[in-house]
C-alpha cells in the first residue's frame, strides 16, 4: 500500500465512523426518527393521541394539564396536575418524558409546538441508514472565513410553508471548485466559533434532498482557514419526516455547480410511506 492508499484509507475510515455516529444520533430512541407528530399550540387547551395531558401556549409561555393517572418527569421532577413550561426560547426547546415516550416542547418560527417522540415509531424501527457519495478527499476544500463588520440578521423560509426563520450570520466562506470562486453565507455553529452552512447545488433533487444540504464546519484559524469537508454535508430532519420545522438556504447559498459529496436522498424521501404507530 502506497502512502497515498494509506491515507486514502484512513480518510474513508474517519468518514465511515462520523457517519455511523450521525446516523445513530438520527435514529436514537428520541431522536427525529422517533417523531409521531408535530402540535402547533394555541390558547385553547388541546389533547393528542399520542401525549398525555391538555397543552396550550399563551404570551406567558406553555401549560400543560395532566389528568389522574398521568405524570411526566422532567429533569428528575415528577409533573402532575397543571404545569407551566414558562417561555421557551427561540430554536430551544424543553424533553419531559414518561413510559412511553418523550415529549419536545420547543418554539419555532414564532410559534410554540408539542412533538412527542415515541421509539416504537416505524419511521425509526424501520430505518435502513443514509446512501451517501463515497468519501473522496477533493471534496474537503479549504477556504477563507471573512467576518462581516457586524453579525447580519437573516429571514430564510422553512418547509413549513408561512414559517419564517432568523438567523444571526457572522460572516461567509469564500472559496473555489475546480477555478470557479464561489461564496456561502454562514450562520453560528453547535460550539463557540463554529459555523453552520445550510445550501443547495446543481445535484439538489437530482441525487441529494432538494430543499436544503447541512454542513458543520469548525472554527476558523486565525488567519481565517477553513476547510469546507463536503463529504460531511447532511441531511436535515424535513429529508425523513413530515413534522420537522427546517430553515431552507439564504438565497445566495445556492451554488450553482454539483457537489457531489455527502449524504444522498434518503430512502424514505425517495419512498415515503405513511407514518402511523
Amino acid at each position: 500500500m502506497t502512502a497515498q492508499d494509506s491515507t486514502g484509507s484512513e480518510f474513508t475510515a474517519e468518514w465511515e465512523r462520523w457517519h455511523k455516529q450521525h446516523q445513530d444520533r438520527l435514529a436514537a430512541p428520541d431522536g427525529f426518527l422517533a417523531i409521531t407528530s408535530i402540535n402547533w399550540l394555541g390558547e385553547t387547551p388541546a389533547r393528542f393521541a399520542d401525549a398525555p395531558g391538555a397543552w396550550s401556549a399563551d404570551d406567558s409561555g406553555v401549560s400543560v394539564v395532566l389528568d389522574d393517572g398521568e405524570q411526566l418527569e422532567l429533569d428528575g421532577a415528577v409533573i402532575t396536575g397543571k404545569h407551566h413550561f414558562g417561555r421557551i426560547p427561540e430554536r430551544g426547546g424543553v424533553f419531559p418524558k414518561d413510559a412511553n415516550g418523550v415529549y419536545e416542547v420547543a418554539r419555532r418560527g414564532g410559534n410554540d409546538i408539542l412533538r412527542p417522540r415515541h421509539p416504537d415509531n416505524g419511521l425509526r424501527t424501520d430505518f435502513r441508514g443514509t446512501p451517501a457519495y463515497a468519501p473522496d478527499p477533493r471534496w474537503a476544500i479549504r477556504g477563507h472565513y471573512r467576518a462581516f463588520e457586524t453579525p447580519r440578521d437573516t429571514t430564510v423560509g422553512s418547509v413549513v410553508e408561512g414559517l419564517q426563520h432568523v438567523y444571526a450570520a457572522p460572516g461567509a466562506v469564500e472559496f473555489e471548485v475546480d477555478g470557479q470562486p464561489l461564496a456561502l453565507t454562514a450562520f453560528n455553529g453547535h460550539t463557540p466559533g463554529s459555523l453552520h452552512i445550510l445550501f443547495t447545488d446543481a445535484t439538489s433533487g437530482v441525487t441529494t434532498y432538494a430543499a436544503n444540504r447541512s454542513l458543520q464546519v469548525a472554527a476558523p484559524d486565525a488567519d481565517g482557514t477553513v476547510v469546507l469537508d463536503f463529504n460531511r454535508a447532511t441531511n436535515l430532519p424535513c429529508a425523513y419526516t413530515e413534522f420537522a420545522t427546517c430553515p431552507l438556504p439564504p438565497a445566495e447559498n445556492r451554488l450553482p455547480v454539483p457537489v457531489e459529496a455527502g449524504e444522498l436522498i434518503p430512502h424514505e424521501a425517495a419512498h415515503p410511506e405513511p407514518q402511523v404507530r
